[in-house]
């Protein structure tokens, strides 16, 4: 058992990183609901993984190839160019409180996978 050198384990690393920053960019925009000219944050991940893992797929498939398309994807933030209030206000609360929800429940499954491994490393080292 490699677990805290596998893709798997890099896999939640980032995923974590993921799901942190967006749960910072959706903070930063109910925090900025009333502020006149405020665009809505938003972070992306999921695409970069996705074309940098098929394009290690096409390339040669391997395992190191694979943790380097992991290591190598891009977590950016964004902001949304439209916005449908008078003050040019893009937040829509509504909307916000809901991701939060969401990527709270994300974060609540990921940490649970994190401890699972970690619970089987741990019992392995006790014998």
């Amino acid at each position: 058992m490699d677990f805290l050198s596998s893709n798997a384990s890099l896999m939640l690393q980032r995923s974590m990183d993921y799901l942190w920053t967006k749960q910072s960019c959706i903070l930063d925009n109910i925090a900025n609901v009333e502020t006149p000219g405020y665009k809505t944050k938003y972070a992306t991940f999921e695409e970069s993984l996705q074309q940098a893992i098929q394009a290690a797929d096409r390339k040669n498939g391997t395992s190191r190839g694979m943790r380097a398309a992991i290591e190598n994807a891009n977590l950016s933030v964004q902001e949304a160019q439209e916005s449908t209030r008078l003050d040019d206000n893009g937040v829509n609360v509504t909307e916000q409180m809901v991701e939060l929800s969401r990527n709270g429940y994300q974060m609540q499954y990921v940490l649970d996978a994190i401890n699972s491994d970690f619970s089987l490393l741990r019992s392995a080292i006790k014998g």
